[in-house]
């Protein structure tokens, strides 16, 4: 079974900060605000929402196809990742005469983030047709270009697929009614708890009211685990405590992976949660969003130690 990853692809500059972002933001001069942070380490990893997904996806057994763009100007080295790992790029188009997206990360100690990121290709997702797959039994929406995103929600539900919509990064540039929208053609929703208020704010509708809309609507809680909210009740699903905490740049990536492979394998809520929490926490014991390298045989280990019954 193909699952039709639609996100973006990027470049992650990474750099860790080696204090608390809290001590240099004053509240009562945030309208003048001006600080820079002093980063004495930096490193450049394959990101993007889809690259992320796809990635934590391919190492459970999964079979991802990614739908995206990159830049000609810097697209080479991320193809030939994605041939290396054996992951499908029939949907990933190059765009001349443009930049990756690439995003400029900043960790501070206590896992706080502040991200600037340049679109670059990913404007243009647009252009991908969901049409343009074959064989696709499942999907996701997750952070692009606008146009694309609401265009790809809308191709998902017109050929019968369904598919998580994963708002994300993306909520800022969406309106209220194209959220509304997205949700009603949507089969599951995937949010943090942050993310989970600012759609309620832009939509004008309460958690009840979006899971009355879908299939189950998931809310990640973070150190705190998470909650999926279905027609039958709420999982609350228990966090995996991480061998160490590194860095948790694309742990939710991680996170949605396990839970497209849990609804591709049709596992109960509770099994494809717990599955999602573990690879959230496998995730944020690496450093970059694509460096854990566990295998699908060493995943069911450490989900059978963590939940005493297995998986695979």
């Amino acid at each position: 079974m193909t699952t039709l990853i639609c996100g973006s692809l990027a470049y992650d500059n990474i750099m860790t900060f080696e204090g608390h972002f809290r001590e240099h933001i004053l509240p009562d001069q945030v309208h003048i605000l001006n600080v820079s942070f002093l980063v004495p380490s930096m490193r450049r990893e394959f990101g993007g929402c889809a690259g992320n997904i796809a990635y934590g996806l391919k190492l459970l057994g999964g079979e991802p196809l990614i739908m995206a763009t990159l830049g000609e100007i810097d697209a080479q080295r991320y193809l030939e990742r994605l041939d290396s790992l054996g992951i499908r790029r029939d949907c990933v188009r190059v765009l001349p005469d443009t930049h990756t997206a690439q995003a400029m990360i900043t960790t501070d100690q206590e896992n706080n983030q502040i991200t600037a990121f340049h679109p670059g290709a990913m404007l243009m997702s647009h252009l991908n047709r969901i049409s343009d797959a074959q064989d696709v039994t499942l999907g996701i929406v997750a952070p692009d270009g606008a146009q694309g995103m609401c265009e790809h929600a809308e191709q998902f539900a017109q050929a019968n697929i369904p598919f998580m919509f994963d708002p994300g990064q993306g909520l800022p540039i969406l309106d209220g009614a194209q959220l509304r929208r997205m949700i009603e053609l949507a089969t599951y929703v995937a949010v943090n708890d942050y993310e989970a208020k600012l759609l309620s704010d832009k939509t004008g509708w309460s958690v009840s009211d979006i899971t009355s809309r879908v299939d189950a609507l998931i809310i990640t809680l973070g150190a705190q685990g998470a909650t999926i909210h279905h027609r039958n009740g709420v999982e609350a699903i228990p966090v995996v405590p991480a061998e160490r905490v590194v860095e948790p740049t694309g742990c939710g990536d991680a996170f949605r992976s396990g839970l497209l492979y849990g609804i591709e394998k049709g596992l109960d809520w509770a099994t494809t949660g717990r599955l999602a929490s573990l690879m959230g926490s496998i995730k944020i014991e690496h450093q970059g969003p694509q460096t854990y390298t566990l295998n699908r045989t060493e995943i069911g280990a450490r989900f059978e130690a963590a939940f005493g019954y297995r998986l695979f």
